[in-house]
C-alpha cells in the first residue's frame, strides 16, 4: 500500500513538472512571437506608423447601477413611512414573534413517544408496581407522563378518583399549552388596526398640506399617501406572519390535546387490569 502510494505521489509530480514545462516553452514561443511582430511594427512607414499612433475616441458606457438589496429597500420604505407609526408596527411583530417562538419551543419539548410511555408503565407496572411505574413517569418529561403520574397516585383511591384526577389535571395541563396565545391573536389583531391607523393620519397630513398651499398637486399629497399606503402595508404583512406562526401553535396544541386524551384512555384500561389481575 506504501508503495503505491509513493507510485502515484511520484507520477503526479512528475505530470505537474511535464506540465509545467509545456507551459513554459508555449509562453516562451508567444514572448518570441510577440517580439517579432513589435520589430515588424518599427519598420513600418512613417505614415503608417502615425496613423496608428493617432488616438482613437473611446466612448465610455455608462455604469449600470447595482440593485439594492430587500433588507435597504425594506429600510427605506421604513424611515419613509414615518417612524413614530412604523416603530409601534414593528413592535408588535417583535413581541408577537417572542412568544410564538417561545410557545414553538415550549410545545415542542412537551411533545414524547405516548406509545413508548404506555409500554414503560404497563412493564414497570408487571415488575414493579406503583412505585416503579410512578418512578418512570417522574423521569419523563411532557404533560402526558405528568397526567399518569397523577393518576398512579390516586391509584389507592379507585379508579374512579383516579378517572377525575386525570380530568381535572388535564384541564390545567391544556390551560398551561394554549398560554400566550391569546396575546399572539391580539397582536394580529393590533397590527392592521394601527396600519389602518397610519392611513387615516397619513390622509389626514395631505388634507393639511393641500390647506397650506392652497392648490391640489401631486407632489403636495405625495408624502402624506406613501406614508398612509406604506402603514397599512407593513401593519397586514405583520398580522400574516402572526396568523402563520398562530395557526402553527394551535394546530400543534389540538394534537397533543388529541394524544392526551388517547393515552389517558389506554392509561385507564391498564390500571384496570392491573387492578383486577392484583
Amino acid at each position: 500500500m506504501k508503495k503505491l502510494i509513493a507510485f502515484l505521489t511520484l507520477a503526479g509530480m512528475l505530470t505537474f513538472g511535464v506540465s509545467n514545462l509545456v507551459v513554459a516553452q508555449e509562453q516562451g514561443a508567444e514572448d518570441q512571437g510577440e517580439q517579432m511582430e513589435m520589430q515588424d511594427t518599427t519598420q513600418m512607414e512613417p505614415d503608417t506608423v502615425a496613423v496608428a499612433e493617432t488616438p482613437q475616441e473611446t466612448t465610455l458606457e455608462p455604469e449600470s447601477e447595482e440593485p439594492q438589496s430587500f433588507q435597504q429597500v425594506l429600510k427605506e420604505q421604513f424611515i419613509a413611512g414615518d417612524w413614530k407609526f412604523m416603530g409601534i408596527v414593528l413592535l408588535t411583530l417583535v413581541f408577537g414573534l417572542a412568544l410564538a417562538i417561545e410557545r414553538i419551543i415550549y410545545l415542542n419539548l412537551a411533545t414524547t413517544n405516548n406509545k413508548k410511555l404506555l409500554n414503560k408503565v404497563e412493564n414497570a407496572l408487571e415488575t414493579g408496581g406503583i412505585d416503579a411505574a410512578k418512578d418512570i413517569c417522574r423521569d419523563t418529561r411532557g404533560p402526558v407522563a405528568s397526567i399518569f403520574f397523577q393518576g398512579l397516585d390516586r391509584f389507592d383511591e379507585g379508579i374512579e378518583v383516579v378517572e377525575k384526577s386525570i380530568v381535572s389535571y388535564g384541564s390545567v395541563l391544556m390551560g398551561r399549552l394554549e398560554k400566550g396565545l391569546s396575546w399572539i391573536s391580539l397582536f394580529i389583531a393590533i397590527a392592521p388596526m394601527l396600519g389602518f391607523m397610519g392611513t387615516v393620519i397619513g390622509m389626514i397630513m395631505a388634507f393639511d398640506d393641500i390647506a397650506a398651499a392652497g392648490d391640489i398637486s401631486p407632489t403636495i399629497v405625495a408624502s402624506g399617501m406613501k406614508v398612509a399606503l406604506l402603514t397599512t402595508v407593513f401593519g397586514l404583512i405583520v398580522a400574516i406572519i402572526l396568523q402563520i406562526f398562530y395557526n402553527y401553535l394551535v394546530a400543534k396544541v389540538d394534537n397533543l390535546v388529541n394524544d392526551m386524551e388517547d393515552s389517558t384512555i389506554s392509561f385507564i384500561d391498564i390500571l384496570t387490569k392491573f387492578k383486577s389481575n392484583k
